[in-house]
């Protein structure tokens, strides 16, 4: 794959504000070695300030870092809106309307207590009587779970 070259349209337009500004830097020299006398007298000056400086630009930024506070992460009201499993899957989580998010955690108490994911690949649920019902099938990816389990949940 072939990538097209930019194009110099910016050159040209740059001699043009060279010459433009040439007249000016000119007129602007004369005062600059005027100048460059007292520049130097307060050269001694600022180096003697650099060191402050730096001591002083750790504490800046050690400051910053404590002056951001961590804001409070709001739940999402679609989660925590309680939802009533069906039959099958109130085998599992019982019966009252829960979130579902209490939802999924209940699932996942009841694959660990029983066992039921695989000892390779955890990322794989394998179905018992009940899972099966909620499932469709003998094997899960834990991804395809929450789908399934959420088609459930009115």
């Amino acid at each position: 794959m072939a990538t097209a070259k930019k194009a110099p349209a910016k050159k040209a337009a740059a001699p043009a504000k060279k010459a433009a500004a040439a007249p000016a830097k000119k007129a602007a020299a004369p005062a600059k070695k005027a100048a460059a006398p007292a520049k130097k007298a307060a050269a001694p000056a600022k180096k003697a300030a650099a060191p402050a400086k730096k001591a002083a630009a750790p504490a800046k930024k050690a400051a910053a870092k404590k002056v951001a506070p961590a804001k409070k992460r709001t739940p999402n009201a679609a989660f925590m809106k309680a939802m009533t499993p069906s039959a099958a899957l109130a085998a599992i989580v019982g019966a009252s309307p829960l979130p579902r998010t209490e939802v999924t955690k209940k699932v996942w108490e009841y694959i660990k207590k029983n066992k039921l994911q695989d000892a390779v690949n955890k990322r794989i649920i394998k179905a018992d009587a009940k899972l099966k019902e909620i499932f469709k099938k003998a094997e899960a990816n834990m991804f395809e779970m929450t789908k399934m389990i959420n088609e459930h949940l009115k």
